[in-house]
């Protein structure tokens, strides 16, 4: 039986802001397992945008895997539609290849949160199944629980190209200082990890002055 997931992530940028900044997620700092991205289709059709585009991903696998996957990367179909007058980005994605082993069918509704304008909710929602006999839950599990880490990196990684490409904007400026405070504080934990270090050594070379002291006289 498949592995269903869902979850849902609110990006603090208008749904025009992220609908434009979805065509440009790679590459970023936390995308180092897709391998490259190619447009395949692109149309008009209803006043609705169609594109079809091919990704390229790492397939990295325990020992347990590799009598299974034996390709070092997987092909990845995405299909979305851009429907500006309800003003929605639904993504469709499944791998290509490797089917029966493992599936994933994944789909994101992207859309503006009515009470909370300047502000998109992302709902995600995957299929994870697996045909081999006798190890169909083994590899469910796994690829559930690897998705759920992508998912993760998706996230970053968007949020990442977001601030990048509107760095004027609250949430951009917000990350920054965000940043700078964890930098400064990260900073400041060091040097208190050298005054202390300094100070142990001190009283480490106190001590074995003190022991070689009393051996001398012992």
């Amino acid at each position: 039986m498949a592995k269903y997931y869902e979850n849902s992530t609110v990006f603090n940028y208008s749904w025009e802001q992220v609908t434009q900044g979805f065509w440009n997620r790679y590459p970023n700092p936390f995308s180092s397992h897709v391998l490259s991205e190619d447009t395949v289709s692109r149309e008009i059709r209803n006043g609705k945008l169609h594109s079809k585009r091919l990704l390229t991903k790492t397939n990295r696998v325990p020992k347990w895997g590799e009598r299974f996957f034996k390709a070092k990367s997987v092909n990845i179909v995405e299909e979305s539609v851009v429907d500006p007058k309800e003003r929605t980005l639904v993504t469709y994605t499944r791998n290509i290849g490797f089917n029966k082993i493992m599936s994933v069918v994944e789909q994101v509704v992207y859309k503006s949160l009515p009470d909370h304008p300047g502000k998109t909710i992302a709902i995600r929602s995957a299929w994870i199944d697996s045909s081999v006999y006798g190890f169909g839950t083994a590899i469910r599990a796994f690829g559930l629980d690897r998705f759920k880490k992508n998912c993760a990196k998706t996230v970053d990684g968007f949020n990442f190209v977001l601030q990048h490409m509107f760095p004027n904007h609250p949430a951009a400026l917000a990350a920054a200082a965000s940043t700078t405070a964890k930098d400064h504080h990260g900073s400041k934990a060091q040097k208190l990890r050298e005054a202390a270090k300094h100070a142990s050594d001190q009283m480490k070379a106190k001590a074995e002055h003190l022991v070689q002291n009393l051996s001398v006289k012992g």
